[in-house]
């Protein structure tokens, strides 16, 4: 399963979260040649947090499936219910499953998402060796998907929750760069994604890095994930096209290709009387 999404440069971002880095006052000149950017240091000092609020460090692991289109809806249940029971496992900070709400690029056609979180790499490779894990994928996963695409990256800068409020929306952005740029090129694209949450007071959290697992992501070398309180201030987030309009011009010079996908954490079901 190592069908590769691309998609071109004219395409990138459909919306501000996805298009747009940061505010006027925090546009950067993302030449090459002028780029300078000073990565951030985490405060290695800092106590591990509990499940509630986040540690100085955090690993983000995001899954996209394209479910076969014949598929029983039944067995899709299946796959959701078991991925999503995974977050009982001793390592898993946070993890959630569904259907994606929205993909706002026309050149993949994902329909599920898996979002996680992991104190460290360590944690993450327990999760995924562990034998419930190796369980659902190979009975209820991989049976009924045609493609799969994974990325993984260190959240240096979350803030806040671990786990995302049932109700909330996340934006998830992955972006494929052309071949041969320098390293101050790339940390400029970062530095001006940190910019996003300065630009749109209605994001809640905002992650992002470059993927640590380049074998089962097509590509695409970094990721960001924006989290909103629901459904309603995304989309009037959206409606600031006239910003997205004018940063996206900035770096899509450097994209060869981008995923966009929107996911809303599912709200808790109601006992039926």
């Amino acid at each position: 399963m190592t069908i590769c999404s691309r998609l071109r440069p004219a395409q990138f971002f459909s919306s501000p979260v996805s298009r747009t880095f940061s505010s006027a006052k925090h546009i950067l000149n993302l030449k090459p040649s002028s780029l300078s950017f000073k990565p951030h240091s985490p405060n290695l000092s800092s106590p591990l947090s509990t499940r509630i609020m986040a540690s100085t460090q955090t690993i983000e692991h995001v899954v996209l499936f394209k479910v076969k289109d014949d598929t029983d809806p039944s067995n899709v249940n299946a796959m959701v219910n078991g991925l999503n029971g995974l977050s009982s496992l001793d390592t898993v900070l946070h993890l959630s499953a569904g259907p994606i709400l929205r993909n706002r690029s026309s050149s993949f056609n994902f329909t599920h998402i898996l979002h996680s979180r992991y104190n460290s790499k360590d944690d993450l490779n327990a999760y995924s060796q562990h034998p419930n894990h190796v369980g659902v994928v190979k009975e209820s996963v991989l049976p009924i998907c045609e493609d799969i695409m994974a990325i993984d990256w260190v959240a240096e800068n979350l803030d806040g929750q671990v786990s995302p409020s049932p109700g909330s929306a996340l934006r998830f952005t992955f972006l494929k760069l052309k071949e041969n740029l320098g390293e101050e090129t790339k940390l400029g694209i970062l530095g001006v994604i940190r910019g996003i949450k300065d630009s749109f007071g209605q994001i809640n959290q905002l992650t992002f890095g470059e993927n640590f697992s380049p074998g089962r992501a097509k590509g695409f070398s970094i990721a960001s994930v924006a989290v909103f309180p629901g459904v309603g201030e995304l989309e009037a987030m959206d409606s600031n096209q006239e910003l997205a309009n004018l940063q996206k011009e900035k770096v899509r010079e450097f994209l060869e290709g981008v995923i966009v996908v929107d996911y809303a954490v599912p709200l808790p079901q109601s006992a039926s009387l």
